[in-house]
Protein backbone atom coordinates (compact mmCIF):
# COMPACT_ATOMS: atom_id res chain seq x y z
CA UNK A 1 0.00 0.00 0.00
CA UNK A 2 2.78 2.18 0.81
CA UNK A 3 4.61 1.31 -2.22
CA UNK A 4 1.26 2.12 -4.20
CA UNK A 5 1.51 5.74 -2.26
CA UNK A 6 4.74 6.52 -2.92
CA UNK A 7 4.67 5.36 -6.70
CA UNK A 8 1.16 8.00 -7.07
CA UNK A 9 3.47 10.93 -5.23
CA UNK A 10 6.09 10.52 -7.02
CA UNK A 11 3.84 10.71 -10.53
CA UNK A 12 1.87 13.71 -8.98
CA UNK A 13 5.73 15.62 -8.65
CA UNK A 14 6.50 14.83 -12.16
CA UNK A 15 3.13 16.01 -13.32
CA UNK A 16 3.72 18.87 -10.74
CA UNK A 17 7.90 19.45 -12.42
CA UNK A 18 6.67 19.20 -16.26
CA UNK A 19 3.97 21.83 -16.04
CA UNK A 20 6.42 23.94 -13.87
CA UNK A 21 9.18 23.63 -16.84
CA UNK A 22 11.14 26.88 -18.10
CA UNK A 23 9.81 28.45 -21.10
CA UNK A 24 12.06 29.96 -23.64
CA UNK A 25 10.63 32.19 -27.12
CA UNK A 26 12.55 33.65 -29.72
CA UNK A 27 12.03 34.83 -32.94
CA UNK A 28 13.88 34.24 -36.22
CA UNK A 29 14.38 37.60 -37.43
CA UNK A 30 14.09 41.18 -35.48
CA UNK A 31 13.04 42.94 -37.80
CA UNK A 32 9.93 42.46 -40.80
CA UNK A 33 7.82 43.86 -43.54
CA UNK A 34 4.13 43.98 -43.06
CA UNK A 35 3.33 41.38 -45.80
CA UNK A 36 5.85 39.05 -44.27
CA UNK A 37 5.91 35.81 -42.35
CA UNK A 38 8.31 35.01 -39.53
CA UNK A 39 8.54 32.27 -37.29
CA UNK A 40 7.86 32.06 -33.13
CA UNK A 41 9.59 29.04 -31.39
CA UNK A 42 8.83 28.01 -27.97
CA UNK A 43 10.95 25.55 -26.26
CA UNK A 44 10.83 23.91 -22.96
CA UNK A 45 13.32 21.73 -21.51
CA UNK A 46 11.37 18.79 -20.52
CA UNK A 47 9.02 16.71 -22.74
CA UNK A 48 6.16 17.75 -21.32
CA UNK A 49 2.23 17.12 -22.92
CA UNK A 50 0.92 20.47 -22.47
CA UNK A 51 -0.07 22.17 -24.69
CA UNK A 52 0.81 26.43 -25.24
CA UNK A 53 -2.11 28.66 -25.51
CA UNK A 54 -1.51 30.72 -28.37
CA UNK A 55 -5.25 32.19 -28.15
CA UNK A 56 -2.98 35.39 -26.88
CA UNK A 57 -1.62 35.87 -30.50
CA UNK A 58 -4.50 36.56 -32.54
CA UNK A 59 -5.11 39.99 -31.49
CA UNK A 60 -2.12 41.60 -32.87
CA UNK A 61 -0.90 38.42 -35.49
CA UNK A 62 -2.26 35.98 -38.03
CA UNK A 63 -1.57 32.75 -36.73
CA UNK A 64 0.65 30.08 -39.72
CA UNK A 65 1.35 26.74 -39.31
CA UNK A 66 2.39 25.37 -36.60
CA UNK A 67 4.88 22.16 -36.01
CA UNK A 68 6.18 20.41 -32.85
CA UNK A 69 9.50 18.86 -32.25
CA UNK A 70 10.37 16.71 -29.41
CA UNK A 71 14.49 16.42 -28.60
CA UNK A 72 16.29 13.62 -26.30
CA UNK A 73 19.74 13.70 -25.54
CA UNK A 74 22.15 11.86 -23.69
CA UNK A 75 25.17 13.31 -22.36
CA UNK A 76 27.80 11.57 -19.91
CA UNK A 77 24.64 8.94 -19.00
CA UNK A 78 22.26 12.16 -18.20
CA UNK A 79 19.37 12.06 -20.06
CA UNK A 80 17.61 15.44 -20.94
CA UNK A 81 14.23 16.11 -23.28
CA UNK A 82 13.13 19.72 -24.70
CA UNK A 83 9.99 20.29 -27.20
CA UNK A 84 9.92 22.90 -29.60
CA UNK A 85 6.91 24.61 -30.80
CA UNK A 86 7.28 26.75 -34.27
CA UNK A 87 4.20 28.83 -35.35
CA UNK A 88 4.56 31.13 -38.29
CA UNK A 89 2.77 34.29 -37.85
CA UNK A 90 2.20 37.75 -39.55
CA UNK A 91 1.74 41.03 -38.01
CA UNK A 92 -2.05 43.02 -38.59
CA UNK A 93 -0.04 46.52 -37.76
CA UNK A 94 2.97 48.25 -38.62
CA UNK A 95 5.26 49.42 -35.67
CA UNK A 96 6.66 48.38 -32.29
CA UNK A 97 4.89 45.20 -32.00
CA UNK A 98 5.11 43.33 -28.57
CA UNK A 99 4.89 39.46 -28.72
CA UNK A 100 2.90 39.01 -25.02
CA UNK A 101 4.05 35.69 -22.66
CA UNK A 102 2.66 32.72 -23.62
CA UNK A 103 1.94 30.19 -21.03
CA UNK A 104 2.80 26.49 -21.21
CA UNK A 105 1.41 24.70 -17.70
CA UNK A 106 1.92 27.23 -14.85
CA UNK A 107 5.15 28.66 -16.47
CA UNK A 108 5.10 31.82 -18.91
CA UNK A 109 7.72 32.59 -21.89
CA UNK A 110 9.26 36.25 -21.31
CA UNK A 111 7.39 38.87 -24.12
CA UNK A 112 9.65 39.65 -27.23
CA UNK A 113 9.63 42.87 -28.92
CA UNK A 114 9.28 42.61 -33.16
CA UNK A 115 9.87 45.98 -35.75
CA UNK A 116 7.12 45.69 -38.03
CA UNK A 117 7.90 47.54 -41.15
CA UNK A 118 6.07 49.77 -43.94
CA UNK A 119 5.67 47.03 -47.14
CA UNK A 120 9.04 47.78 -49.05
CA UNK A 121 8.48 45.32 -52.39
CA UNK A 122 6.04 45.11 -54.73
CA UNK A 123 5.39 42.77 -57.41
CA UNK A 124 6.45 44.14 -60.74
CA UNK A 125 2.52 43.89 -62.31
CA UNK A 126 1.58 40.66 -61.81
CA UNK A 127 5.00 38.61 -62.18
CA UNK A 128 5.33 35.08 -60.94
CA UNK A 129 8.80 35.42 -59.97
CA UNK A 130 11.27 38.47 -59.75
CA UNK A 131 14.19 39.46 -57.43
CA UNK A 132 14.95 42.61 -54.94
CA UNK A 133 18.13 44.34 -53.90
CA UNK A 134 19.03 46.89 -51.15
CA UNK A 135 21.77 48.60 -49.30
CA UNK A 136 21.29 50.33 -46.07
CA UNK A 137 23.64 53.00 -46.76
CA UNK A 138 25.12 54.22 -49.97
CA UNK A 139 27.94 56.31 -48.00
CA UNK A 140 30.18 54.35 -45.85
CA UNK A 141 33.93 54.58 -44.96
CA UNK A 142 36.99 52.56 -45.66
CA UNK A 143 36.37 49.35 -43.91
CA UNK A 144 33.26 49.75 -42.16
CA UNK A 145 29.86 47.44 -42.58
CA UNK A 146 27.47 48.06 -45.70
CA UNK A 147 24.70 45.83 -45.64
CA UNK A 148 23.39 44.06 -49.31
CA UNK A 149 20.25 42.53 -48.97
CA UNK A 150 18.77 41.06 -52.07
CA UNK A 151 15.58 38.42 -51.84
CA UNK A 152 13.86 36.22 -54.59
CA UNK A 153 10.19 36.15 -54.83
CA UNK A 154 8.40 33.08 -56.30
CA UNK A 155 4.23 32.95 -56.83
CA UNK A 156 4.63 29.37 -58.64
CA UNK A 157 7.19 26.56 -58.64
CA UNK A 158 10.48 26.55 -60.08
CA UNK A 159 12.78 24.04 -61.13
CA UNK A 160 16.90 23.66 -61.65
CA UNK A 161 17.58 27.25 -59.58
CA UNK A 162 20.40 28.91 -59.50
CA UNK A 163 21.41 32.01 -57.33
CA UNK A 164 24.47 34.20 -58.01
CA UNK A 165 26.11 36.80 -55.51
CA UNK A 166 26.68 40.46 -57.24
CA UNK A 167 29.66 41.46 -58.75
CA UNK A 168 31.61 44.34 -57.21
CA UNK A 169 33.84 46.72 -59.72
CA UNK A 170 35.65 49.63 -58.88
CA UNK A 171 37.71 49.14 -55.53
CA UNK A 172 38.88 46.21 -53.50
CA UNK A 173 35.93 44.44 -50.83
CA UNK A 174 35.60 42.10 -48.65
CA UNK A 175 32.48 40.44 -48.01
CA UNK A 176 31.04 38.36 -45.40
CA UNK A 177 27.80 36.22 -45.27
CA UNK A 178 25.46 37.96 -42.30
CA UNK A 179 23.71 35.28 -41.10
CA UNK A 180 22.18 32.18 -42.53
CA UNK A 181 19.95 32.21 -46.07
CA UNK A 182 16.49 32.44 -44.97
CA UNK A 183 13.21 31.52 -46.04
CA UNK A 184 9.54 32.70 -45.46
CA UNK A 185 5.99 33.79 -46.99
CA UNK A 186 4.76 36.97 -47.76
CA UNK A 187 1.86 38.49 -49.45
CA UNK A 188 2.06 40.88 -51.94
CA UNK A 189 -1.39 42.23 -53.31
CA UNK A 190 -3.39 39.51 -51.99
CA UNK A 191 -1.03 37.30 -53.91
CA UNK A 192 1.29 34.25 -52.00
CA UNK A 193 4.95 34.54 -52.21
CA UNK A 194 7.98 32.42 -51.59
CA UNK A 195 10.27 34.28 -50.66
CA UNK A 196 14.59 33.06 -49.81
CA UNK A 197 17.00 36.20 -48.64
CA UNK A 198 20.27 36.17 -48.30
CA UNK A 199 22.02 39.34 -46.56
CA UNK A 200 25.85 40.25 -47.23
CA UNK A 201 28.18 42.52 -45.21
CA UNK A 202 30.43 44.75 -47.46
CA UNK A 203 33.67 46.17 -46.10
CA UNK A 204 35.21 48.74 -48.80
CA UNK A 205 38.82 48.55 -48.73
CA UNK A 206 40.03 52.36 -50.16
CA UNK A 207 38.06 55.47 -50.62
CA UNK A 208 36.61 55.96 -54.12
CA UNK A 209 33.15 54.78 -55.79
CA UNK A 210 32.41 51.07 -56.34
CA UNK A 211 29.20 49.43 -58.01
CA UNK A 212 27.40 46.53 -56.74
CA UNK A 213 25.98 44.47 -60.07
CA UNK A 214 22.30 43.20 -59.93
CA UNK A 215 22.19 39.57 -57.92
CA UNK A 216 20.80 36.80 -60.42
CA UNK A 217 18.15 34.11 -59.83
CA UNK A 218 17.99 31.79 -62.89
CA UNK A 219 15.12 28.88 -63.03
CA UNK A 220 12.89 27.07 -65.39
CA UNK A 221 9.30 27.98 -64.27
CA UNK A 222 6.30 25.45 -63.97
CA UNK A 223 2.88 26.89 -65.02
CA UNK A 224 -0.30 24.99 -65.90
CA UNK A 225 1.64 21.76 -65.95
CA UNK A 226 4.09 22.75 -67.82
CA UNK A 227 7.86 23.78 -67.73
CA UNK A 228 9.50 26.70 -69.71
CA UNK A 229 12.51 27.02 -70.58
CA UNK A 230 15.75 28.70 -68.19
CA UNK A 231 14.70 32.26 -67.33
CA UNK A 232 16.72 35.12 -65.80
CA UNK A 233 15.34 37.10 -63.20
CA UNK A 234 17.68 40.26 -62.00
CA UNK A 235 17.94 42.82 -59.45
CA UNK A 236 18.51 47.02 -59.31
CA UNK A 237 22.28 47.36 -58.91
CA UNK A 238 23.60 50.45 -56.62
CA UNK A 239 26.43 52.44 -56.27
CA UNK A 240 28.63 53.36 -53.21
CA UNK A 241 30.49 56.29 -52.00
CA UNK A 242 33.61 54.93 -49.58
CA UNK A 243 35.04 58.18 -47.81
CA UNK A 244 38.68 57.99 -46.39
CA UNK A 245 39.50 57.19 -42.77
CA UNK A 246 39.41 60.04 -40.56
CA UNK A 247 42.25 61.39 -38.41
CA UNK A 248 42.71 59.65 -35.08
CA UNK A 249 41.57 61.67 -31.92
CA UNK A 250 44.01 64.18 -30.23
CA UNK A 251 44.16 62.12 -27.00
CA UNK A 252 44.96 58.82 -28.81
CA UNK A 253 47.68 59.80 -31.76
CA UNK A 254 47.82 56.22 -32.44
CA UNK A 255 44.54 54.52 -32.35
CA UNK A 256 43.93 52.07 -34.60
CA UNK A 257 40.93 52.23 -36.97
CA UNK A 258 37.94 50.92 -35.58
CA UNK A 259 34.72 52.21 -37.40
CA UNK A 260 31.46 50.46 -36.36
CA UNK A 261 28.00 50.97 -34.67
CA UNK A 262 28.69 50.24 -31.06
CA UNK A 263 31.53 48.97 -29.17
CA UNK A 264 31.33 47.19 -25.63
CA UNK A 265 33.89 45.98 -23.18
CA UNK A 266 33.59 43.59 -20.36
CA UNK A 267 36.01 41.66 -18.22
CA UNK A 268 35.40 38.16 -15.84
CA UNK A 269 37.89 37.23 -13.56
CA UNK A 270 38.27 33.67 -12.85
CA UNK A 271 37.92 34.26 -9.03
CA UNK A 272 37.36 37.15 -6.65
CA UNK A 273 40.54 39.54 -7.28
CA UNK A 274 40.45 41.15 -3.67
CA UNK A 275 41.41 37.46 -2.04
CA UNK A 276 44.51 37.08 -3.97
CA UNK A 277 47.43 36.50 -1.79
CA UNK A 278 51.31 36.74 -3.38
CA UNK A 279 52.37 33.70 -5.37
CA UNK A 280 48.38 32.97 -6.34
CA UNK A 281 47.70 33.12 -10.23
CA UNK A 282 44.08 34.45 -11.39
CA UNK A 283 42.97 34.40 -14.86
CA UNK A 284 41.57 38.18 -16.56
CA UNK A 285 39.48 38.02 -19.68
CA UNK A 286 38.75 41.27 -21.75
CA UNK A 287 36.21 41.37 -24.23
CA UNK A 288 35.78 43.77 -27.09
CA UNK A 289 32.61 43.45 -28.89
CA UNK A 290 31.87 45.49 -32.11
CA UNK A 291 29.03 45.74 -34.10
CA UNK A 292 29.38 46.41 -37.79
CA UNK A 293 32.41 44.87 -37.54
CA UNK A 294 34.30 41.19 -38.12
CA UNK A 295 36.34 40.13 -35.26
CA UNK A 296 39.92 40.30 -37.28
CA UNK A 297 39.22 43.73 -37.57
CA UNK A 298 39.49 44.67 -33.56
CA UNK A 299 42.71 45.37 -32.40
CA UNK A 300 44.41 43.51 -29.96
CA UNK A 301 44.96 44.98 -26.42
CA UNK A 302 48.41 44.70 -25.15
CA UNK A 303 48.97 43.09 -21.73
CA UNK A 304 49.46 45.81 -18.72
CA UNK A 305 52.48 46.54 -16.97
CA UNK A 306 50.97 46.93 -13.50
CA UNK A 307 53.62 47.29 -10.78
CA UNK A 308 53.69 44.29 -8.50
CA UNK A 309 51.88 41.79 -10.89
CA UNK A 310 53.58 39.41 -13.57
CA UNK A 311 50.96 39.38 -16.70
CA UNK A 312 51.21 36.66 -19.01
CA UNK A 313 49.09 37.00 -21.87
CA UNK A 314 47.86 33.47 -23.76
CA UNK A 315 46.19 33.53 -26.99
CA UNK A 316 42.72 35.60 -27.77
CA UNK A 317 39.57 33.83 -29.05
CA UNK A 318 37.45 35.27 -31.96
CA UNK A 319 33.85 34.60 -33.10
CA UNK A 320 31.23 36.63 -34.23
CA UNK A 321 27.85 36.81 -33.68
CA UNK A 322 24.65 38.27 -36.03
CA UNK A 323 21.89 40.52 -35.06
CA UNK A 324 20.00 42.90 -37.30
CA UNK A 325 22.24 45.16 -37.88
CA UNK A 326 25.01 43.03 -39.18
CA UNK A 327 28.12 40.69 -37.93
CA UNK A 328 29.22 41.74 -34.15
CA UNK A 329 32.58 40.43 -34.07
CA UNK A 330 34.13 39.57 -30.72
CA UNK A 331 37.03 39.31 -29.16
CA UNK A 332 38.27 37.71 -26.14
CA UNK A 333 41.95 38.06 -24.30
CA UNK A 334 43.51 36.18 -21.67
CA UNK A 335 46.16 36.97 -19.18
CA UNK A 336 47.12 34.88 -16.36
CA UNK A 337 48.31 37.47 -13.24
CA UNK A 338 50.42 36.42 -10.54
CA UNK A 339 50.85 39.11 -7.37
CA UNK A 340 54.73 39.30 -6.60
CA UNK A 341 54.38 41.04 -3.30
CA UNK A 342 51.84 41.88 -0.99
CA UNK A 343 50.22 45.39 -0.80
CA UNK A 344 48.09 47.75 -2.86
CA UNK A 345 48.19 46.69 -6.66
CA UNK A 346 46.94 49.30 -9.30
CA UNK A 347 45.42 47.39 -12.10
CA UNK A 348 45.17 50.41 -15.00
CA UNK A 349 42.05 51.27 -16.92
CA UNK A 350 41.57 49.49 -20.55
CA UNK A 351 40.51 51.89 -23.24
CA UNK A 352 39.73 51.36 -26.74
CA UNK A 353 39.20 54.43 -29.35
CA UNK A 354 36.63 53.63 -31.85
CA UNK A 355 34.74 55.74 -34.78
CA UNK A 356 31.28 56.23 -34.67
CA UNK A 357 29.92 55.70 -38.27
CA UNK A 358 26.43 56.38 -37.59
CA UNK A 359 27.42 60.36 -35.57
CA UNK A 360 30.45 60.16 -37.50
CA UNK A 361 33.01 60.97 -34.59
CA UNK A 362 35.29 59.49 -32.25
CA UNK A 363 34.71 57.57 -28.94
CA UNK A 364 36.23 55.68 -26.21
CA UNK A 365 35.08 52.31 -25.36
CA UNK A 366 36.92 51.88 -21.53
CA UNK A 367 37.10 49.45 -17.89
CA UNK A 368 37.83 51.44 -15.24
CA UNK A 369 41.23 51.22 -13.20
CA UNK A 370 41.19 49.52 -9.58
CA UNK A 371 43.54 48.38 -6.99
CA UNK A 372 43.73 44.91 -5.80
CA UNK A 373 44.67 44.23 -1.97
CA UNK A 374 46.82 41.21 -2.82
CA UNK A 375 47.47 39.39 0.60
CA UNK A 376 51.00 38.38 1.78
CA UNK A 377 52.72 34.90 1.03
CA UNK A 378 51.41 32.15 3.10
CA UNK A 379 54.62 31.11 4.65
CA UNK A 380 56.30 33.52 6.66
CA UNK A 381 59.81 33.65 8.31
CA UNK A 382 60.68 31.94 11.28
CA UNK A 383 64.20 32.81 13.14
CA UNK A 384 66.29 29.81 14.22
CA UNK A 385 67.68 29.94 18.00
CA UNK A 386 70.83 27.56 18.62
CA UNK A 387 72.03 27.44 22.32
CA UNK A 388 72.13 30.51 24.66
CA UNK A 389 73.03 34.31 23.40
CA UNK A 390 76.81 34.89 23.47
CA UNK A 391 77.72 38.05 25.65
CA UNK A 392 78.58 40.97 23.42
CA UNK A 393 79.20 44.51 23.28
CA UNK A 394 76.53 46.71 22.30
CA UNK A 395 78.52 47.75 19.54
CA UNK A 396 79.25 44.27 18.31
CA UNK A 397 75.40 43.39 18.40
CA UNK A 398 74.52 42.18 15.25
CA UNK A 399 70.87 41.18 13.90
CA UNK A 400 69.92 37.89 14.91
CA UNK A 401 70.16 35.55 11.65
CA UNK A 402 66.91 34.43 10.39
CA UNK A 403 65.80 31.42 7.90
CA UNK A 404 62.56 30.45 6.16
CA UNK A 405 61.02 26.63 6.75
CA UNK A 406 59.51 24.93 4.55
CA UNK A 407 55.69 24.90 5.12
CA UNK A 408 54.37 21.37 4.33
CA UNK A 409 50.96 22.73 3.76
CA UNK A 410 50.69 22.57 0.12
CA UNK A 411 52.02 18.92 0.16
CA UNK A 412 49.45 18.13 2.32
CA UNK A 413 46.99 19.69 -0.73
CA UNK A 414 48.71 18.27 -3.46
CA UNK A 415 48.19 14.95 -1.86
CA UNK A 416 44.47 15.50 -1.31
CA UNK A 417 43.57 16.62 -4.53
CA UNK A 418 45.74 13.76 -6.14
CA UNK A 419 43.29 10.77 -3.73
CA UNK A 420 40.18 13.03 -4.89
CA UNK A 421 41.22 12.39 -8.52
CA UNK A 422 41.87 9.04 -8.16
CA UNK A 423 38.36 8.50 -6.55
CA UNK A 424 37.06 10.17 -9.42
CA UNK A 425 38.14 8.13 -11.82
CA UNK A 426 37.62 4.75 -9.90
CA UNK A 427 33.77 6.34 -9.95
CA UNK A 428 33.22 7.39 -13.57
CA UNK A 429 34.80 3.66 -14.57
CA UNK A 430 32.03 1.90 -12.01
CA UNK A 431 29.03 3.67 -13.09
CA UNK A 432 30.15 3.17 -16.91
CA UNK A 433 30.07 -0.47 -16.02
CA UNK A 434 26.72 0.06 -14.82
CA UNK A 435 25.61 2.26 -17.35
CA UNK A 436 26.38 -0.64 -19.84
CA UNK A 437 24.89 -3.41 -17.90
CA UNK A 438 21.77 -0.84 -18.73
CA UNK A 439 18.99 -2.21 -20.81
CA UNK A 440 18.88 -0.14 -24.14
CA UNK A 441 16.38 1.82 -25.12
CA UNK A 442 13.93 0.51 -27.95
CA UNK A 443 15.16 1.94 -30.94
CA UNK A 444 13.65 4.31 -33.37
CA UNK A 445 11.93 3.04 -36.30
CA UNK A 446 13.03 3.34 -39.77
CA UNK A 447 13.10 6.73 -41.13
CA UNK A 448 11.11 5.60 -43.87
CA UNK A 449 8.09 3.73 -41.65
CA UNK A 450 8.31 7.14 -39.74
CA UNK A 451 7.45 9.14 -43.48
CA UNK A 452 4.71 6.78 -44.58
CA UNK A 453 3.44 8.06 -40.97
CA UNK A 454 3.44 11.32 -41.41
CA UNK A 455 1.75 11.26 -45.22
CA UNK A 456 -0.71 8.60 -44.13
CA UNK A 457 -1.80 11.87 -41.45
CA UNK A 458 -1.50 14.14 -43.79
CA UNK A 459 -3.74 12.30 -46.84
CA UNK A 460 -6.28 11.67 -43.75
CA UNK A 461 -6.49 15.28 -42.59
CA UNK A 462 -6.57 16.79 -45.96
CA UNK A 463 -9.65 14.30 -46.98
CA UNK A 464 -10.89 16.24 -43.90
CA UNK A 465 -10.24 19.34 -44.87
CA UNK A 466 -8.13 20.03 -41.65
CA UNK A 467 -5.42 22.66 -42.92
CA UNK A 468 -3.27 22.90 -39.14
CA UNK A 469 -2.77 19.11 -39.50
CA UNK A 470 -2.03 18.71 -42.88
CA UNK A 471 0.44 21.52 -41.99
CA UNK A 472 1.96 19.89 -39.23
CA UNK A 473 2.10 16.64 -40.96
CA UNK A 474 4.16 17.55 -43.82
CA UNK A 475 6.67 19.95 -41.50
CA UNK A 476 7.07 16.53 -40.12
CA UNK A 477 7.78 14.54 -43.07
CA UNK A 478 9.71 16.83 -44.66
CA UNK A 479 11.69 17.29 -41.40
CA UNK A 480 12.71 13.79 -41.96
CA UNK A 481 13.76 14.00 -45.83
CA UNK A 482 15.95 16.86 -45.28
CA UNK A 483 17.04 16.63 -41.99
CA UNK A 484 20.38 19.05 -42.80
CA UNK A 485 18.01 21.73 -44.15
CA UNK A 486 14.67 21.25 -42.94
CA UNK A 487 12.09 23.41 -44.71
CA UNK A 488 10.36 25.65 -42.26
CA UNK A 489 7.00 25.73 -44.09
CA UNK A 490 4.40 24.80 -46.75
CA UNK A 491 5.45 27.01 -49.29
CA UNK A 492 9.49 26.16 -49.07
CA UNK A 493 8.26 22.16 -48.98
CA UNK A 494 6.24 23.50 -52.75
CA UNK A 495 9.75 24.36 -54.17
CA UNK A 496 11.32 21.00 -53.56
CA UNK A 497 8.63 18.48 -54.49
CA UNK A 498 6.86 18.74 -58.53
CA UNK A 499 3.47 18.60 -59.60
CA UNK A 500 0.89 18.19 -59.18
CA UNK A 501 1.72 17.94 -55.21
CA UNK A 502 3.47 21.45 -55.88
CA UNK A 503 1.09 22.80 -57.17
CA UNK A 504 -1.38 22.12 -54.31
CA UNK A 505 0.77 22.89 -51.51
CA UNK A 506 0.88 25.92 -52.71
CA UNK A 507 -2.67 26.77 -52.59
CA UNK A 508 -2.60 25.55 -49.12
CA UNK A 509 -0.27 27.83 -48.97
CA UNK A 510 -1.89 31.11 -50.22
CA UNK A 511 -4.87 29.95 -47.92
CA UNK A 512 -2.77 30.57 -44.53
CA UNK A 513 -2.98 33.80 -44.25
CA UNK A 514 -5.64 36.33 -44.36
CA UNK A 515 -8.76 37.94 -42.69
CA UNK A 516 -10.83 35.12 -41.55
CA UNK A 517 -10.60 31.69 -43.20
CA UNK A 518 -10.89 30.96 -46.92
CA UNK A 519 -12.39 28.31 -48.38
CA UNK A 520 -10.05 25.62 -49.15
CA UNK A 521 -11.07 21.64 -50.44
CA UNK A 522 -8.05 18.73 -49.29
CA UNK A 523 -9.66 16.17 -51.70
CA UNK A 524 -6.64 17.19 -54.47
CA UNK A 525 -4.15 17.44 -51.83
CA UNK A 526 -4.88 14.01 -50.68
CA UNK A 527 -4.58 12.69 -54.11
CA UNK A 528 -1.56 14.15 -54.69
CA UNK A 529 0.15 12.94 -51.89
CA UNK A 530 -0.49 9.52 -53.67
CA UNK A 531 2.82 9.91 -55.19
CA UNK A 532 5.34 12.29 -54.40
CA UNK A 533 8.26 13.34 -56.64
CA UNK A 534 11.23 15.20 -55.28
CA UNK A 535 12.53 18.13 -57.60
CA UNK A 536 16.19 17.95 -58.51
CA UNK A 537 18.76 20.78 -57.73
CA UNK A 538 20.91 21.77 -59.95
CA UNK A 539 23.26 23.78 -58.02
CA UNK A 540 26.18 24.43 -60.02
CA UNK A 541 25.64 26.41 -62.83
CA UNK A 542 27.68 28.04 -65.53
CA UNK A 543 27.59 31.79 -65.29
CA UNK A 544 30.36 32.56 -67.57
CA UNK A 545 28.49 32.25 -71.13
CA UNK A 546 26.33 34.75 -71.66
CA UNK A 547 22.67 34.77 -71.95
CA UNK A 548 20.00 35.45 -74.54
CA UNK A 549 17.86 38.55 -73.92
CA UNK A 550 14.35 37.52 -72.64
CA UNK A 551 12.59 39.55 -75.07
CA UNK A 552 14.96 40.39 -78.45
CA UNK A 553 14.70 43.39 -79.74
CA UNK A 554 11.75 44.74 -81.70
CA UNK A 555 9.37 42.33 -79.55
Amino acid sequence: MFRHAGLILLGVLAVVASASADVRARVDRPSVDLNESFILELTVDTNVDIEPDLTVLDEKFYRGQLSQLSNTSIINGQISRSRTWSIALMAKSTGRQEIPAITVGNEKSAPISITINEPTNAPPGEADVFITSEVDQTEAYVQSQILYRYKVYRAVATRQEGRRDPIFAGAEVLYERAGDERSYEAILNGRAYNVLERVLAIYPQASGEFSISPARFEARVLRDGRITGRKVFESEGHSIKVLPIPAPPADYPNAAWLPARDVQLSEEWSREPDRLAAGEPVTRKVTVSALGQIETQIPAIDPPEIDGMNVYADRPDLSREFEAEGIRGIRRDQYAMIGTRGGAVKVPAVKVPWFDIEAGEWRVAQLPGRTIDVAAPLVAPVPLVAGPEPTVAPAEAAEPEVVYVANDFWKLVSQLIGGVWLLTLLAWWWSSREREQEQREPEAPPVYKQQAKFIKTAKKAAAQNDKARVRAALIDWARLQWPDDAPRSIGEIASRVSAPLSDELRVLSATSYGMGDKEWNGRELAKALRSITIAEQDEELDFGSPLPPLMPPGT
